[in-house]
Order: C-alpha cells, then sequence, then structure tokens
C-alpha cells in the first residue's frame, strides 16, 4: 500500500488539515477497495447537490439562440458576425417566441421576461437588450457592480428567500460575485483594506460553521484574535439543538468584537437559527454592540420554510452572502452575491475613521474619485475585487449575471414553490433513509434543513445503549478510526465534524449528492460498525468477568 495511505500516516495527517482535504485521502484509501462494492464509493463528505434546475438552464440556452441570431443580423460573414442592436429587440423576440413556441425553456424564457417588464415597469427594448447582449458576452459589465435590470431581478429574489419579504426603510445593493467562495474573500479583504479590521482585531464565529470561516481568520495576514460563540444547547432529553443559550450570546456584549460571522442555517448541522436565538442576538447588538459588523452566509436558507435570515432583523449591522450552488445545483457555474442595505454600519465605521486613516485609505481608491471618502463600502468591495487598478473591468461575467437572473426569475415564477417544495423533500426523504438504515427516529426540528446532518458516534452509543458502551469507545478508539473504517471497509466517505468546530465525536453526512437508496446503506454501514463495537466491548466485559470469577 502507498505510504500515504497507511493508517498510521492518515492518524498523523487527521486534524491537522482541513477535513475537505482530509477527505480526499479517504476517497484515494477507499479506492483501493471499491471492487468490494461493485466499483462504488459513497462520497458523502462533499455537499455538491446531485440535482439540477433544468428549466432555467433551457431558457438560458434559447436565450442564447436568439442572441447569437440578433447578431448575425447585423453582420454575418461566415463564421463572424456583428453585435446585438437596442432599437425594437423586444419586438423581434416576441417574433422569435411564436415562430419557435416548441423550443425547449421558451415558454418559461417568456413568463420570466413577461413577470419582469410587469413587476419592475421595465422597459422592454432596454431589459431585453440588456440580457441579450449579456449572454452573448461581448461588453464589460456595467455597471461594473451588477447590470440594473438583473439586479432588481436577484434583489427580489434575495428579498423573497432571505427576508420573507420583509418591507424595509431603505434598499439593498446586490453585487453579483463567483459564488459564495469569491464572497467570503471579497468581504474578508476589503474590511482589512478600509480598516474596518486591523490585523489582530477581535472577531467572533458561531460555530458550528463552514471550515473556511475557522481557517481564514488565522492567515498572516489577518492573524484574528477568534472568540467562538458555541451551539451547545441541549434540550430535555440533552439532545443537541445547535442553538445558542443566552450566556454564549453574551459574549458579543464585548465591544471590542469588531464582527461576527454567521453560516445559517449552520454547517454541518444544518439547524437554522431558532426565533429566540435570533431575539436574543437582537437584542444584545442593539443594547450594548451597536456597531458590531454581522456576517451572515445563508447558502443553506432555501430548505428552510418560512426561512428569515438575521439580515432581515439587523439590515443596518449585516451584510448577506447568498449562492445560488446548492439550491438550483451549479456550483460549477460560480454564481454568488453580496447582499448589503444602504443604511449600514459599514459606511458609518467607514465615515467615522480617523483623519490619518482616511488618508491612508484615500490613496488606495484616488484614481476611483476625485472624492474617495464618499465611495461606498459596497463599490469599494466591487474595485478591491479587482485590485482597484482594474476597478473598469470588474464584476461577474455578463453570462454569468444572466443565468443568475433567470434562475431567481424561476423561482420568483414560481408562486406555489412547487421546485423548491421539491428539493426539501429530497433532503428529507435522504434523511429518513439515513436514519432507518441507522435504526434511529429522526428529532423533528422545524428549523433543520436536512441538507446535511450530523451524527455523534459516542451520544449514539449512550443513548441507544448505556454510559458504560460509550466509554468504551472513547478509551479505545477516536473519530479518525471511525472514518478509516468507513473508508477501508466500506468505502463509505463522512467529514470529521470537528472540523467544522463540532463536537469531537461528530460526523458530518451531505444528504444532497448520492442517490436515495445510498442513504439507507450509509445508515446500515453505520449500524455495523457500531453494532461491531458493542459486540466487542460484550465479548471483553465477558472475559473480564469470567477471569474475575476464577
Amino acid at each position: 500500500m502507498d505510504i500515504t495511505l497507511t493508517k498510521e500516516h492518515l492518524s498523523n495527517l487527521y486534524g491537522k488539515i482541513s477535513p475537505f482535504e482530509f477527505k480526499d485521502k479517504l476517497i484515494e484509501l477507499a479506492n483501493l477497495n471499491k471492487e468490494k462494492f461493485n466499483g462504488n464509493i459513497l462520497d458523502a463528505g462533499r455537499g455538491n447537490p446531485n440535482w439540477t434546475s433544468s428549466t432555467p438552464r433551457q431558457a438560458f440556452f434559447t436565450l442564447g439562440q436568439f442572441a447569437v441570431l440578433e447578431c448575425q443580423r447585423n453582420l454575418c460573414i461566415d463564421d463572424l458576425a456583428g453585435m446585438v442592436s437596442k432599437s425594437r429587440i423586444y419586438e423581434r423576440f416576441l417574433d422569435y417566441y411564436n415562430k419557435n413556441t416548441n423550443l425547449l425553456g421558451i415558454n418559461l424564457l417568456k413568463e420570466i421576461i413577461d413577470y419582469c417588464i410587469k413587476e419592475f415597469n421595465f422597459n422592454p427594448d432596454d431589459f431585453l437588450f440588456e440580457i441579450t447582449d449579456g449572454i452573448i458576452g461581448d461588453n464589460y459589465p456595467v455597471p461594473d457592480r451588477m447590470l440594473i435590470h438583473i439586479e432588481k431581478i436577484v434583489n427580489k429574489y434575495l428579498l423573497k428567500e432571505l427576508c420573507c419579504d420583509t418591507k424595509f426603510n431603505n434598499k439593498f445593493d446586490v453585487f453579483a460575485v463567483e459564488g459564495g467562495t469569491a464572497a467570503m474573500c471579497y468581504i474578508f479583504d476589503s474590511l482589512i483594506s478600509n480598516k474596518l479590521l486591523n490585523k489582530g482585531d477581535k472577531i467572533a464565529l458561531m460555530t458550528p460553521i463552514f471550515t473556511p470561516y475557522l481557517e481564514i481568520p488565522h492567515l498572516p495576514n489577518y492573524n484574528f484574535e477568534v472568540v467562538r460563540i458555541h451551539a451547545n444547547e441541549l434540550d430535555e432529553n440533552n439532545n443537541p439543538t445547535w442553538q445558542y443559550p443566552i450566556e454564549e450570546l453574551e459574549k458579543l456584549k464585548d465591544t471590542d468584537i469588531k464582527a461576527l460571522f454567521i453560516v445559517n442555517p449552520n454547517n454541518p448541522a444544518s439547524i437554522a437559527l431558532s426565533d429566540k436565538c435570533k431575539n436574543d442576538l437582537i437584542n444584545i447588538v442593539k443594547n450594548y454592540n451597536p456597531n458590531l459588523m454581522i456576517i451572515t452566509d445563508d447558502v443553506y436558507c432555501t430548505f428552510v420554510d418560512n426561512f428569515k435570515s438575521i439580515i432581515a432583523h439587523l439590515p443596518y449591522n449585516t451584510i448577506g452572502v447568498y449562492s445560488l450552488s446548492k439550491y438550483f445545483g451549479v456550483t460549477g457555474w460560480r454564481l454568488g452575491a453580496i447582499f448589503l442595505n444602504e443604511n449600514n454600519v459599514f459606511n458609518n465605521l467607514l465615515f467615522n475613521l480617523s483623519p490619518d486613516d482616511k488618508v491612508e485609505i484615500n490613496k488606495r481608491y484616488k484614481h476611483m474619485s476625485s472624492s474617495p471618502s464618499d465611495i461606498k463600502f459596497i463599490d469599494r468591495l466591487v474595485a478591491d475585487s479587482r485590485q482597484v487598478a482594474l476597478n473598469h473591468t470588474a464584476g461577474l461575467s455578463t453570462p454569468q449575471q444572466v443565468q443568475m437572473a433567470l434562475f431567481c426569475g424561476f423561482a420568483l415564477v414560481d408562486s406555489s414553490n412547487k421546485y423548491k417544495n421539491l428539493t426539501i423533500e429530497i433532503c428529507k426523504r435522504r434523511k429518513a433513509l439515513l436514519f432507518e438504515g441507522m435504526q434511529l427516529d429522526i428529532i423533528e426540528n422545524h428549523n433543520d434543513a436536512s441538507y446535511y446532518t450530523e451524527l455523534n458516534i459516542i451520544d449514539w452509543a449512550r443513548n441507544k445503549f448505556n454510559e458504560d458502551f460509550s466509554n468504551y469507545i472513547l478509551s479505545n478508539y477516536t473519530p479518525f478510526d471511525i472514518l478509516y473504517d468507513l473508508a477501508k471497509k466500506y468505502s463509505v466517505i463522512l467529514l470529521n465534524g470537528d472540523g467544522f468546530a463540532s463536537s469531537e465525536w461528530s460526523l458530518r453526512v451531505s444528504l444532497a449528492n448520492l442517490n436515495d437508496n445510498c442513504y439507507y446503506i450509509i445508515g446500515k454501514v453505520l449500524r455495523k460498525i457500531l453494532d461491531d463495537l458493542l459486540r466487542e466491548w460484550q465479548e471483553n466485559k465477558w472475559s473480564e468477568e469470567k477471569a474475575e470469577n476464577l
């Protein structure tokens, strides 16, 4: 065997590298034995969904065909075409629609266009030109932050999914970015570049949390002091609720904590903040730490009915991060957004920086404006994403923005939430199959997104059997042993929960990326591992009792 895949070598790596990097090692290990399992590896480690939203894609490609015809209408020499013209383009689209009603996705495309023209009072030619020229991708994004009509569509979608259509006194700005990961990078860098955070500052993380939020703050260029707010609340039966007790949230009364990072629903437990938890957080921020900067990553929000982000409750303090990747199955498209209210703490903190800090920061943005102090934080994010000097070529590619608009428009015209309910049902069905295989009952929780689930081996052993059995596992094994055996003996890949700052003996199961029947198999495998440990414990106990009686 490759020495890098020996148990000893992998054991030395465990806990020292990211769970995602360690997962790749487990996959290599599983590949050595996958023939035992019909060549299949059940990788429930990564959270990439195995579904895709089809009709918005069909609408995208059909719009693309119309766009190419528009280019060829102006100039066509062999493989060379012209560019899209705005004049009377909506009229030509209607003619295209009437002549091609059999094209896949064209009815949804027409429905979205009609909805947007009516809902936003768009000028038909202006709107059709933007998405037609945008899908061709022959011009830089103008405005660079986001195309004008598309921003309004995405904005309304975010208000629906993140804010339950809450009405606000001020509007939100949207910055289209290359997925949630780009949003994370841009926000961290801009906070530092604008001295809203400085190297070594104190920040807080609501844990458990997506591992990059744990790793980024300790990079040398940040080196933040990190305070963890633990979701360690237990219910009356000592089961974790994944909520934050008031004594944990009260850590945020410390005004030295400048920023708070949240993933909601969290990762890996996939549980959204409860109303009580949100109310406690709101009261602490408003009464004790009113300048707290909050960054909330709500990528899993659509899998919870009637979800309401903390940005809906604290729009002044909060910047929202959203990725379309999970809901629409578009991780490869890299589609995400940064969402910020016009009246926000970030702008106000910039205004109140010291004169010396303002002078230094203005040097960064002086080529963008004769009044660099007046540049909003959201626009600084855009500029920083391209090292400021390339601000004039910043922005998400226009074809990506068009596809984003069609996904969001699709969700907006789906008034009965048919698609949303399908995705929710998939996740909940798979969780039920997993627990059926484990022979466990599911604890119902209306805040549960069920995109992932977290399993604690020690809690399972204790609750299903007894304390002595769980203590036996604790004394003789480690979580690594479980993950290693899952990969080597059964070609099952899971992630260690402590890599997300969750409990040491927890395992994360992605419920999104495998076929339904696989989750029953994974559940059976986990149950077999526990049963084998139980048998071993019982045999040892019997041997010890026999020896005592001799």
